[in-house]
């Protein structure tokens, strides 16, 4: 009888010893609008989830659900991840802004972290990356390597950050070659293939010989290869199964510090809310391998570029510079704030049609 009393306790001391191990962890979640295998945007943000478990070991639990639409459904599954015990949640899409606020106005003891937002409250940051010092290099190289003096560029949504980047990518490829004319079209998604090679293939008719993308997949890659003499450069992502042409250079979101500093503050009890936007310099945003494809002096220029906006000794939203109808925004030497920027709801002069509502 005792005997059994003694077993009896001592499986229930393990039981009891291993469910603190259990809550001891710290749990992390993620939600993506697009699939982890997309190869863009959702690709990178998983690779900085893996990246907290590589760093912390035992210490953490990831959890994360992939393709999740913007909106109600959002709200659904950032829910039952906070019922499902997470301490920090980090929602990586525009779109998930008001269902995060919706969700961490219901669990406050929850840390909610929204990727390229910018409403916050006790409990929810903002993080984004200056993409558009990206699109600077990629404007250069482009307006550079076309021969046609046509650009396309595949646009998700009308937001500011897509819009900052048209602008960005135009004035520097405008510096480069006064000729140079940028046809925009709108796929009004984040990751569909299947809309995106038609976007592409669509540019390609017009005449364009290069093709910039804010859409996550690399099915615009693959358009263009199948095209022929068509320079692409990689999103989110280095894409280097395309390289070294026709993607001859890429834009890379590198989250992984960014996720492994807010983990470790969960963990310490440090964490606060904050707005993150952090560039080519803190390294959240990189620049990919340009490929020999590209010209040693274009390839020169566009490193010096780089490396100006990384010491910020270059600012790429520098005056003189109007807006489309003309009128003046930026005056010599003057440089964009950051809450124009951060709102941006226009282009800059040159660039052709409308921005859509």
């Amino acid at each position: 009888m005792k005997l059994t009393h003694l077993l009896t306790s001592a499986a229930l001391a393990l039981g009891l010893a291993s469910a603190a191990v259990a809550q001891d962890k710290t749990k992390i979640g993620f939600i993506y609008v697009g699939p982890i295998g997309d190869g863009g945007w959702t690709y990178e943000h998983d690779k900085g989830r893996l990246a907290v478990e590589a760093h912390f070991g035992d210490a953490v639990e990831t959890v994360y659900q992939e393709s999740v639409p913007e909106g109600a459904d959002a709200e659904r599954a950032i829910t039952q991840m906070a019922l499902q015990g997470a301490d920090l949640i980090f929602t990586t899409s525009f779109g998930f802004m008001e269902p995060t606020l919706a969700v961490a106005e219901k669990f406050p003891n929850v840390k909610f972290e929204h990727a390229t937002g910018y409403k916050t409250l006790p409990n929810v940051s903002t993080y984004s990356a200056r993409f558009y010092e990206g699109r600077a290099v990629q404007g250069h190289i482009a307006g550079k390597m076309t021969k046609s003096n046509i650009v396309g560029y595949i646009a998700s949504y009308p937001i500011p950050e897509v819009i900052r980047g048209i602008n960005s990518a135009y004035i520097h490829a405008k510096k480069v070659n006064p000729d140079v004319e940028f046809k925009i079209i709108w796929a009004y998604t984040w990751f569909d293939p299947a809309k995106e090679a038609d976007a592409a293939t669509a540019l390609i008719e017009q005449g364009a010989d290069v093709i910039l993308q804010h859409t996550d997949s690399t099915a615009p890659q693959a358009a263009a290869e199948k095209a022929g003499n068509v320079v692409t450069f990689g999103q989110a992502s280095d894409m280097a199964e395309y390289a070294p042409f026709p993607r001859v250079s890429s834009i890379i979101d590198n989250w992984a510090p960014y996720y492994i500093d807010r983990t470790q503050a969960v963990i310490d009890g440090t964490w606060e809310s904050t707005q993150t936007w952090d560039g080519i310099g803190p390294g959240m945003v990189g620049i990919g391998e340009i490929s020999d494809a590209v010209p040693a002096d274009v390839k020169a220029e566009a490193l010096a570029l780089k490396a100006a906006m990384a010491d910020g000794s270059y600012h790429p939203f520098t005056g003189p510079l109007k807006k489309q109808d003309g009128s003046d925004w930026l005056a010599e030497g003057e440089v964009a704030d950051d809450g124009t920027l951060l709102g941006m709801d226009f282009y800059v002069e040159g660039l052709t049609g409308e921005i859509p509502n």
